[in-house]
Formats: C-alpha cells, sequence, structure tokens
C-alpha cells in the first residue's frame, strides 16, 4: 500500500453521522486521531472505527469515498483480522529442531 489519502474532517463527520454514529462518540474519535497529530495507518484507523461500532460494509464505504480502492481496503482488512489474531493468540513461532 504506502498510499496516504486524506480526508476532510467535516467530510468525515458527516460520513460518521450518516452511518448514526453519534455525536458523542465522533468527537472522541476525533480527539483520537488529534492525539496522532491527524496521521494514522489504514489499519488502525479501520480498528478504530470498528470500535465504535461500524460493520466492514460501512468501514468499506468510508473508504470508498476517501478514494481508497478494494484491493487495498480487502489488505486493510486482511492487515486488521492478523492483527486481532496475534493479540488473541500471540505470535505464531516457528520453531525447528535438529
Amino acid at each position: 500500500m504506502g498510499a496516504t489519502f486524506v480526508v476532510n474532517r467535516l467530510e468525515l463527520k458527516r460520513m460518521l453521522t450518516m452511518l448514526k454514529v453519534s455525536d458523542k462518540t465522533i468527537d472522541e474519535l476525533e480527539a483520537n486521531l488529534n492525539r496522532l497529530h491527524r496521521h494514522v495507518n489504514a489499519v488502525s484507523f479501520a480498528g478504530m472505527l470498528q470500535k465504535v461500532g461500524l460493520k466492514q460494509n460501512d468501514i468499506t464505504n468510508v473508504f470508498r469515498r476517501m478514494g481508497i480502492d478494494d484491493i487495498n481496503i480487502t489488505e486493510i482488512f486482511n492487515a486488521l483480522d492478523e492483527e486481532k489474531i496475534n493479540e488473541t493468540f500471540g505470535k505464531i513461532v516457528v520453531l525447528t529442531v535438529e
């Protein structure tokens, strides 16, 4: 991936409001983004959106409106799933015995 995508704060708020995210939750998300100096990788951003209650389909629509193509969106969700697996089960270690 490696591309940078920009979303206007008002546009993001509008999208989230259309998806029935509460104003309080949007403000909390915005505060988190401000703490990160408004720069966050797409995988972390997808995780943030999941934590506020958005489903994958809604997050996909947000990313599409930001100009991210479906191939990159799939990669984002695959990476997010991998992070969740690693958090739950720990890292997989390959051991060899000689």
